[in-house]
């Protein structure tokens, strides 16, 4: 092989449309997927490239220095993508500390077995981080984050991220280590874990239950589809300049109950349902604490430099999603259920 690649948090939302793209278009890359498996991790995810004989799959948690260690001894790891990550903001909100401990002392976990394995013979490696714009606070109704913005995290989540953000510079300015950071705007697309605001949405549309919306859904996001991103990451481990970093953004912001209407509007289409049937279900709940009222990214840097721009109109990924959700209903039950966890048990442990 002509480069072994760690690729943390493989098995999630949008570290498995990363691996798969790797996978598929680099057939001389070991591509190692390293994961822990917690609820938002699901093999399943992968059935389609699992047997292809440049992917290898390590259950292991990025926190265990030891563990860590072993898989760069091992694999003679020289480039790390770093998507492995405690992400949804409302589990931070409750349990703060597993954010901490997963964001920012795995990351560091992980930097350190690089910099260690890689001895400072750093040509050809590259260790990757992705992030989010949650790291630079909220917009007012105007303006974008570039990657000047200066970070003002708000939320338990943002504030891990942003941490991890600034040791992975720290480590690229005080040892020399060769790294790229990105940060990017909300994904969607297929393989979404059911607690994101989409997949509950098209969950519950499905089964005629309400759909719930903080405050007035006046909250904005800019929305990315999920593979359009990953073909971000692609470019910018390959060509990205180290030491730089790179929003990625789908320019393209909705209001939060905009979206639920488009979506519900879709879903109607979809199922053969009256037009605004889906929109009864939808419900304000109480909003979230800290709720940052608006995010949106600038990309031209990353569309200047590297040549990178969304593939996708929004309404057309958004129908493409609601296909992928319609037409995998096993994969969702199975979510839902639980059922993913036994896939691992039958096809790697008792195996």
């Amino acid at each position: 092989m002509k480069k072994s690649i760690l690729i943390t948090g493989g098995a999630g939302f949008i570290g498995s449309h990363v691996i798969r793209r790797f996978v598929n278009k680099y057939p001389d890359y070991q591509i190692i997927n390293l994961d822990v498996l917690t609820y938002a991790g699901n093999l399943e995810n992968l059935t389609d490239i699992e047997t292809k004989p440049n992917y290898k799959f390590i259950k292991a948690d990025i926190t265990d220095e030891t563990a860590i260690d072993k898989v760069f001894a091992d694999n003679k790891i020289e480039g790390v993508v770093h998507l492995a990550a405690e992400s949804h903001v409302d589990r931070s909100i409750s349990d703060p500390m597993a954010f901490i401990k997963t964001n920012i002392l795995g990351t560091v976990v992980l930097l350190n077995a690089a910099k260690k394995y890689w001895k400072d013979n750093y040509d050809g490696k590259l260790f990757y981080h992705i992030s989010t714009d949650e790291v630079y606070g909220s917009l007012g109704e105007e303006g974008l984050f570039t990657e000047e913005t200066s970070y003002d995290p708000r939320s338990p989540y943002s504030a891990s991220k942003a941490s991890s953000d600034h040791l992975v510079r720290a480590y690229h300015h005080t040892y020399g280590l060769p790294v790229v950071i990105s940060n990017c705007s909300n994904n969607y697309g297929g393989n979404q874990f059911p607690e994101k605001l989409i997949p509950l949405a098209i969950n519950n549309i499905k089964n005629s239950k309400p759909i719930p919306v903080y405050g007035k859904g006046e909250n904005v996001r800019d929305w990315l589809f999920v593979e359009d991103h990953a073909s971000a990451i692609d470019l910018i481990f390959h060509k990205g300049k180290h030491g730089d970093t790179y929003n990625i953004g789908g320019n393209n912001e909705w209001k939060n109950i905009d979206l639920i209407k488009l979506l519900c509007k879709i879903m109607d289409d979809k199922l053969q349902r009256p037009n605004g049937e889906s929109e009864k279900l939808i419900t304000y709940v109480k909003d979230r604490a800290g709720h940052d009222l608006r995010y949106a990214i600038d990309s031209t840097k990353l569309q200047k430099e590297l040549g990178w721009s969304p593939s996708l109109q929004f309404e057309e990924g958004l129908t493409k999603t609601v296909e992928w959700y319609l037409k995998n209903q096993k994969w969702l039950d199975d979510i839902v259920s639980g059922g993913y966890q036994q896939y691992y048990q039958k096809q790697y442990v008792t195996r």
